[in-house]
């Protein structure tokens, strides 16, 4: 053999010997301990939950150190974990114990809720309680056999062999049942976002309802005061909608009938309420006065002779001259017209009170406006 051939194969040998030394020494936690890396947690817990020296240490699922030393100090158990260099970890973390397999092997996790600092650093300690620590095979298999013992199996047998019954010659349609499931799944996938949608507005709907709770009730409590008055008025609810018909066949002639002549009459009504609507005030006016007018009709009644017994009516006009009429602002007397005049003129709308206060100011100038003459 070559000489060169020789120097390669030892090369190749050296190598493969230190690679093996060194992954088993990093793997070992030799290399942290000799270069100084990484650093020590202190974790208390009230039992080791399975934990052995070389379990695993965690951060939300990720492999950051093993436990290197357990150490029991007063009433509980001290985990020192060794955690990788660099593992930033929020000092208010949650710790955990779970197992990794069916077979019991238990691995240490830190769950923090957030990212936020302060971290832990190197001798800081970590307080687990009994939630942290994973139900023991023992308590369960103690639980396991309580249940099965508590099982009554005479019951149990009568239970399978109803269960027998029930799905005998049922294979079609639990089949049938099964495939429409995974039908109602896959559309439900594939209108996932419109379930969400759906879930948010219900948060939506819900919130309402709650804030509207009280009027809810008084809705429901009213609701269930008009069913009951309609339970014990029924009698008198079966009449009414047995004479209904009747009723509404003579309301639907009526309105045939009206169909033709209806119109035409309220049409002209049209312009009555657009002149109600300018003299509008007048209107309230009158409707306040009315009243007291008719009120005080009694008293123009007075008692005739002691003899007839009869009653009276006695109506006073008094014509008020003070303050005067107003005369300025109108045509001058030689253009008035005379009262024996029968053919149409044209009005004279510039026509207005000119004297001023305190004068009984008249006329159109004076009245609620209906037409405005001048700019047409």
């Amino acid at each position: 053999m070559r000489r060169g051939i020789k120097v390669r194969l030892v090369a190749f040998v050296v190598l493969s010997v230190t690679s093996i030394l060194y992954v088993g020494a990093n793997y070992l936690g030799f290399i942290d301990q000799a270069l100084g890396r990484g650093y020590t947690v202190h974790v208390m817990l009230p039992d080791s939950g399975g934990l052995y020296e070389g379990s695993e240490a965690s951060y939300r699922g990720v492999r950051i150190g093993k436990v290197a030393k357990m150490e029991v100090k007063g009433d509980g158990l001290q985990v020192d974990l060794a955690i990788d260099e660099d593992t930033k970890i929020p000092v208010d973390s949650p710790v955990f114990v779970h197992n990794l397999s069916v077979v019991g092997e238990q691995y240490i996790s830190f769950e923090p809720t957030t990212k936020n600092g302060p971290l832990l650093k190197d001798g800081d300690t970590v307080r687990g309680t009994a939630e942290s620590l994973p139900l023991g095979e023992d308590v369960l298999l103690q639980d396991l056999d309580k249940f099965v013992s508590s099982v009554n199996v005479s019951e149990l047998n009568t239970v399978v062999t109803e269960l027998g019954t029930m799905f005998r010659d049922n294979a079609n349609p639990l089949r049938s049942m099964v495939d429409s499931a995974q039908k109602f799944i896959d559309a439900a996938v594939e209108n996932e976002p419109q379930t969400l949608a759906l879930l948010d507005d219900a948060q939506t709907v819900l919130q309402t309802q709650k804030d509207n709770s009280d009027n809810i009730r008084s809705f429901a409590k009213d609701l269930a005061d008009v069913t009951e008055t309609l339970a014990t008025s029924d009698k008198d609810v079966r009449a009414i909608l047995d004479r209904a018909a009747p009723s509404a066949d003579e309301v639907t002639r009526l309105v045939r009938t009206l169909r033709k002549s209806l119109p035409p009459l309220l049409k002209p009504l049209i312009s009555v309420t657009e002149v109600l609507d300018a003299r509008l005030p007048a209107l309230e006016q009158l409707l306040v006065t009315f009243p007291r007018l008719i009120s005080s009709g009694p008293s123009a009644l007075t008692d005739g002779s002691q003899t007839d017994g009869q009653k009276f009516g006695r109506v006073n006009l008094n014509l008020n001259q003070d303050p005067g009429a107003c005369t300025e602002g109108y045509l001058p007397p030689g253009q008035w017209r005379p009262t024996s005049e029968e053919s149409f003129v044209p009005p004279y709308y510039e026509a207005q009170c000119a004297s001023g206060p305190p004068v009984n100011m008249r006329g159109t100038k004076y009245a609620p406006p209906l037409f405005d003459w001048k700019n047409q």
